[in-house]
């Protein structure tokens, strides 16, 4: 999947997650800020990259800013930005 385009999904609300993916020609690049980071700050991370993963994704700057969301949240929050950033949705 190529990045074409700046887009977001979910919003800063308790138990939710704000997904911004941004196209970068550089590979990966994950930005995360959570209210529960030191605890499960890896965790999220490994979902993002496997999101990413199953979706062929090389090249993106993706920003999760976590208010608590639970991991299937946060997995669907970076599809739907996925699909919105390559212009599907």
């Amino acid at each position: 999947m190529k990045i074409v385009k700046n887009a977001v999904a979910g919003t800063l609300e308790s138990s939710d997650a704000y997904v911004q993916v941004e196209p970068n020609e550089a590979g990966i690049e994950i930005v995360l800020e959570s209210v529960v980071l030191t605890q499960f700050g890896d965790d999220i991370k490994a979902s993002v990259m496997e999101v990413l993963a199953e979706n062929e994704v090389t090249n993106a700057k993706v920003s999760v800013n976590d208010r608590g969301a639970i991991d299937c949240t946060i997995r669907a929050r970076v599809e739907t930005a996925l699909k919105r950033a390559q212009g599907d949705l």
